[in-house]
């Protein structure tokens, strides 16, 4: 048997609803990990208080293990449940909010979404990204600047939307090793990217499994609205997943995954309205036209707005906190 040295704790007996926190937060305070015997700490005292709070029952709970086993059963490569759970209870975005501030004019990110993959084709400008003939044609041309309005080249823009009919390529069983309505475009000398695509519609997110039986059950609708995904990355700058909104979407103001906001919301233009545009980009006039100008922030930029707003909480709590690397744990350790 392993050497075991016994934490300094009250014996582990007796237990009872006042004294149960108390001895879970002290065996587990052996953890040498400083910031993971902090997240411990506080997921422990948070999920007491709520049993204690709420009076949860035996088959309330029983029903909630079902639940999270039935998320991971659902679960694959190419449906992340877990993720759309996180993102029905607004947890995804407020985790990229901490993670990723957005400082002066940079652009504001929002939720990855559970339907991102990693093998995306990297693709010349012009290039068209979707292969639905039943979508209206969009032509979209954007910019990278960093936060002086300096053009950033070389920035791996991934790209990604649903069909005509509101489904992502990895939804159809046939899809196989063919990604469609998704592509990684590189910004040139000047920042500029620009591709072909569609233009978005709303859609249900899967609504078939355990997630989508909350919502059933929370009187909540489980619609998206239009919009496309944006993850912009080179060295140097804060990563950005994003994504476009279009303005007067039926779905504007009740996202089932929260994730619009009004710096992201867009209006389609007509290529035809700009005189030259539709010969310049070889599109028919009628095509329609999405605009936008990236701003992103340098790693370190990032790093500074975080460690000092963690520094603000720390400073809250009278010295029982301090920051390293950017995260908040225990000053004591």
């Amino acid at each position: 048997m392993a050497q075991y040295q016994r934490p300094d704790v009250p014996p582990m007996k007796d237990l009872t609803t006042e004294n149960i926190t108390d001895n879970v937060q002290a065996i587990n305070s052996n953890c040498p990990d400083a910031r993971l015997r902090f997240l411990l700490d506080r997921l422990v005292n948070h999920l007491h208080d709520f049993a204690r709070e709420t009076r949860l029952s035996i088959t309330e709970w029983e029903a909630t293990i079902k639940f999270l086993v039935d998320v991971g059963k659902i679960s694959t490569d190419v449906r992340q449940e877990f993720v759309l759970l996180s993102d029905v209870l607004g947890l995804s975005l407020l985790v990229d909010a901490i993670d990723h501030p957005k400082l002066q004019n940079a652009t504001e990110g929002t939720v990855l979404g559970p339907f991102h993959t990693t093998d995306a084709h990297h693709v010349a400008h012009g290039h068209q990204i979707s292969n639905d003939a039943d979508g209206e044609p969009l032509l979209a041309i954007c910019t990278v600047k960093d936060t002086h309005g300096m053009p950033i080249s070389h920035v791996a823009v991934d790209v990604w939307e649903t069909d005509s009919k509101g489904f992502y390529d990895v939804q159809y069983a046939d899809r196989g090793d063919k990604p469609d309505g998704r592509a990684i475009v590189e910004s040139d000398e000047n920042g500029v990217i620009f591709f072909n695509a569609i233009v978005p519609v709303p859609y249900p997110i899967p609504n078939d499994g355990p997630v989508g039986k909350l919502l059933e059950k929370l009187k909540r609708h489980c619609y998206r609205p239009s919009h496309m995904h944006f993850m912009l990355k080179k060295p140097g700058y804060d990563r950005l997943i994003t994504a476009l909104y279009l303005r007067g979407d039926p779905f504007e103001t009740s996202d089932a995954v929260f994730g619009v906001k009004e710096s992201l919301i867009v209006d389609l233009a007509r290529v035809g309205s700009t005189e030259g545009l539709a010969e310049k980009y070889n599109v028919s006039p009628d095509t329609k036209l999405l605009t936008y100008d990236f701003i992103l922030i340098t790693e370190e930029e990032a790093r500074q707005a975080r460690e000092e707003a963690a520094q603000r909480v720390a400073d809250k709590q009278g010295g029982k906190l301090k920051v390293v690397g950017g995260l908040l744990v225990p000053s004591d350790s």
